[in-house]
């Protein structure tokens, strides 16, 4: 259902409003790019700093400017079940092909309080579900046995973004779900060791770029072309890697920006990236001929 490559897209701002012209063009490069889907507000797309009008206004865009020649997954997760729920709801009657729903974050519910929270937002729509787990950010992961709790009683709960830094954990969760249960990438630089293990693709910053050499990679990959998934993945390592050098999307949004796709604005508490890691990035940038 979401196996491919779909990009957790930024969201550009110009004096402090969402740049819908910008947002528009990123999305044609998405899909110019051959990008199986894309996925408006989630980290990426700074939804922390998105009032609930704008959040649902970037997701009505995104389906929008995608005019269904790709996927849509819009984020609609929270700490918060019942916004979660509002979000989900909203996000089905705007036309989206699936909701992407972090952990609920800061609050740190036990493993019964993640099933019941995911239970009663899947409970609420037809939506496919694609669980998003980064403990990382969140301060908890949604627990292997979780995951195949919620699989078993959730018919839409389909797929899971998984960014707990480890092959061994796409391991365990191969193991403890069906086959038809999907496992998606949620860090670039693991995408290729985690297709190995059992994902069937990668839900991308690094795609925000170069959605079409993303995308190649994880065809190689799937294709078992492991040569050439090697060769990509070692010379886009830097990128991965780089992209991530200060807070996300702060490095994305700086790339853009030097592309000239659109303005490098985040909202605060995001500012600027420091004058040493962006000629770091720089540095990449131009190795990787990215720049003019």
């Amino acid at each position: 259902m979401f196996a491919g490559t779909h990009t957790a897209l930024v969201t550009p701002f110009q004096n402090d409003r969402v740049d819908e012209a910008a947002f528009e063009r990123l999305i044609e490069a998405q899909i110019a790019g051959g990008i199986t889907g894309i996925v408006p507000v989630g980290t990426t797309g700074e939804s922390p700093t998105l009032d609930q009008d704008e959040h649902l206004r970037v997701i009505e865009l995104g389906v929008k400017f995608a005019r269904g020649r790709c996927k849509v997954i819009g984020g609609t997760g929270s700490n918060a079940t019942n916004e979660a729920v509002s979000l989900t709801v909203a996000a089905e009657k705007l036309g989206c092909d699936g909701a992407l729903l972090v952990a609920p974050y800061y609050n740190k519910p036990s493993q019964e309080g993640l099933f019941r929270h995911f239970k009663a937002i899947a409970d609420a729509t037809k939506l496919p579900i694609v669980l998003y787990s980064i403990p990382s950010r969140c301060g908890i992961e949604i627990g292997v046995e979780t995951v195949a709790r919620l699989a078993k009683a959730c018919p839409n709960i389909v797929a899971i973004k998984e960014a707990g830094g480890t092959v061994d954990r796409v391991s365990a969760l191969r193991a403890a779900l069906p086959e038809t249960f999907e496992i998606l990438s949620g860090d670039d630089s693991l995408t290729l060791p985690f297709i190995a293990a059992g994902a069937v693709g990668v839900i991308s910053v690094a795609s925000n770029l170069i959605p079409r050499e993303v995308g190649d990679l994880v065809n190689a990959a799937r294709a078992g072309d492991s040569a050439k998934a090697r060769a990509m993945h070692e010379r886009l390592y830097p990128l991965f890697k780089d992209l991530f050098i200060e807070p996300n999307p702060v490095p994305i949004k700086y790339a853009l920006a030097r592309s000239g796709r659109m303005q490098p604005d985040v909202r605060l508490p995001m500012c600027e990236m420091s004058a040493a890691a962006a000629e770091k990035l720089e540095a990449t940038l131009r190795n990787l001929k990215l720049l003019a």
